[in-house]
């Protein structure tokens, strides 16, 4: 039997020192299909780990609900397929630029302020969820033959909070549910941030981007002993939508990795692959040094500027990175795989069926709730990944007075009468033109993702203060969700009522298109264009590829070669704000950042 352990100096393997080399691949951001390829570039590249964090939202984004829990498993399977070991964060949270940071909405709408804390019922069902799907981990640890050495208790919590009874609870609980290898926390190098997360008994390791020798001082004054690591070697960065792109240099990358294992340390490279938030799973941050500012939603592509390109691609960083891991590595190192095989050529695809928004919700959205005196929020719904009409009346008659949307989050389209009368944000809460009554107000609102990082962790999605004509509130609201889940069911959109595209540009809906690829060789992954569109989402024979919008600077959708197939395949295009032209183009895609061309 294998027996990985924490020294006093380092990590041993049957009592002999080992240095970890491990990257980043989080098996929910990448196709299934494509894990052996993604685990070979790693290998590739020098490493002989990988980590990955475990997004409890994803798994049972309903309570109760569970979904697809063996994927960890079979993706631990590919890890040891890969002869790699694995590095496993079950959170229960996990930031990861990650949808409300993995924790689920009905646990962030049910808890508040509790979550991540003592809360006799918050500790009661993070404890039910990792009953459910520690199994895949402690069946697969290494001293059982599996790939797994080393278990996290929670997440940077020391950049959040400092309730040691939760931390030292959370890391017993791991023991009771069978986790029997090493433990050990991740947080910055900052005194606050270390005396916050860690737990006594357990390894603390940091996360940073450059500086190691620096950062490891601080580590060690309050870890005098234990193997030096960096669980979080920043390598490149994630976009904002809105915001220019973030692009690290590859070689200063490379001479940051470099002083990482020059002082003995292990390092796992974040992100060594980052892959794709697919199907709306991007999180989002708040600006300011206490992240109340500013709202900077996340876009759909994870590339991260890793080694690893989103399309599997080796960059230069790759070969940099490859280049200095060759000389802290047993032996030569394996060849590259072969490099992803693209589209054979362009395709262009006509957008010939529609739906308005009206009947997409008639037949894919929540029952509409009853007449409420305020505006319920997306959590009070039960409303993850999606968007919720409000419907409420002004009175008449009256003057015509500004109308404003208090608490308003994220962004919602406005309609007076039917006719469309604007669209507000955070940062524009007011219609640009007063508005008269009696009339009917419509509220398209849509979630563009909840915050992952700091105190606004769990923030409530929707109308969270009210609708204000004047300084009168409007009450009597009705509110529908229609929820992206709705389209993942098979089937789903057989019932919504297709007719011809409008002629004009510039409408919302849903629509639908197919092309056909001829020839397995012409299989390939693609990148998704919207010339002309402005936000919304699309999905490739049923798979949801995520959010677009025109706001960049992403501007093409990753497409995985597995999604498509040979013959006909079909398109969908829900677009929120405005239509472009009714066709998109798939391309070879040749992108390396951020979607970009």
């Amino acid at each position: 039997m294998t027996d990985f352990t924490v020294g006093d100096d380092d990590f041993r393997l049957d009592g002999k020192p080992v240095r970890l080399l491990s990257g980043a691949l989080h098996y929910f951001r990448v196709h299934e299909e494509q894990w052996d390829h993604r685990l070979a570039m790693l290998a590739a590249m020098g490493l002989n780990c990988v980590e990955t964090y475990v997004p409890w939202n994803l798994h049972e984004e309903r309570e109760g609900a569970y979904r697809d829990v063996g994927a960890l498993g079979r993706f631990l399977d590919a890890v040891e397929r890969a002869g790699l070991w694995a590095i496993v964060r079950p959170g229960p949270y996990i930031c990861a630029e990650w949808e409300n940071g993995g924790l689920p909405v009905w646990v962030t709408g049910r808890f508040g302020r509790r979550v991540r804390t003592r809360d006799d019922g918050y500790r009661a069902v993070v404890e039910r969820w990792f009953r459910e799907l520690l199994p895949q981990v402690v069946e697969r640890e290494i001293g059982r033959g599996g790939p797994v050495i080393l278990v996290q208790a929670e997440n940077e919590y020391g950049s959040f909070g400092s309730d040691a009874v939760y931390l030292e609870w959370l890391a017993g609980l791991l023991r009771r549910c069978g986790v029997s290898v090493p433990l050990f926390t991740s947080d910055g190098p900052e005194d606050h941030m270390l005396t916050g997360g860690s737990v006594p008994g357990l390894l603390a390791t940091a996360n940073f981007g450059s500086g190691a020798r620096e950062a490891f001082e601080v580590l060690r004054r309050h870890q005098p002993k234990g193997p030096l690591m960096c669980m979080e070697f920043w390598c490149g960065w994630f976009d904002h939508w809105g915001a220019e792109p973030v692009v690290r240099d590859a070689g200063q990358a490379a001479e940051a990795l470099r002083e990482i294992l020059e002082c003995g340390a292990s390092v796992n490279v974040y992100m060594a692959h980052g892959g794709t938030n697919f199907a709306g799973w991007a999180g989002a941050n708040r600006g300011g040094p206490v992240q109340d500012g500013e709202f900077q939603p996340t876009v759909t592509s994870y590339d991260y500027d890793a080694p690893v390109d989103e399309y599997g691609r080796a960059t230069e960083k790759f070969h940099l990175f490859r280049k200095v891991l060759a000389e802290y590595a047993q032996g030569p190192l394996p060849a590259l795989p072969p490099e992803p095989v693209g589209l054979a050529r362009p395709v262009r695809v006509e957008l010939d069926g529609w739906a308005g928004l009206d009947d997409v919700l008639e037949a894919l959205g929540d029952p509409e709730g009853p007449e409420s005196g305020v505006a319920p929020t997306f959590e009070e719904l039960g409303v993850g990944r999606g968007l919720v009409r409000y419907r409420v009346a002004v009175p008449g008659p009256r003057m015509p007075y500004p109308l404003t949307v208090a608490g308003l989050r994220d962004r919602a389209v406005v309609y007076v009468d039917g006719a469309r009368a604007g669209v507000l944000s955070e940062e524009s809460l007011t219609l640009p033109e007063p508005v008269a009554g009696p009339a009917v107000v419509e509220l398209w609102v849509e979630s563009l993702g909840r915050v992952n990082y700091g105190p606004r962790l769990g923030e409530p999605k929707g109308i969270t203060g009210g609708v204000l004509h004047e300084r009168q509130y409007l009450h009597g609201v009705r509110a529908r969700g229609l929820r992206l889940d709705a389209f993942e069911e098979a089937g789903a959109v057989a019932g919504v009522p297709f007719g011809p595209v409008p002629g004009v540009p510039g409408g919302t809906g849903l629509f639908r298109g197919t092309f056909t690829v001829e020839g397995a060789e012409g299989v390939g992954h693609a990148g998704l264009r919207l010339p002309g569109w402005t936000r919304g989402y699309v999905w490739v024979n049923g798979s949801c590829l995520g959010r677009y919008w025109s706001a960049g600077p992403q501007e093409t959708l990753y497409v995985p070669g597995p999604v498509l197939g040979e013959g006909v395949n079909e398109v969908w295009v829900l677009e929120l704000e405005g239509a472009g032209e009714a066709w998109v183009e798939l391309g070879p895609g040749v992108a390396v950042r951020s979607g970009t061309p």
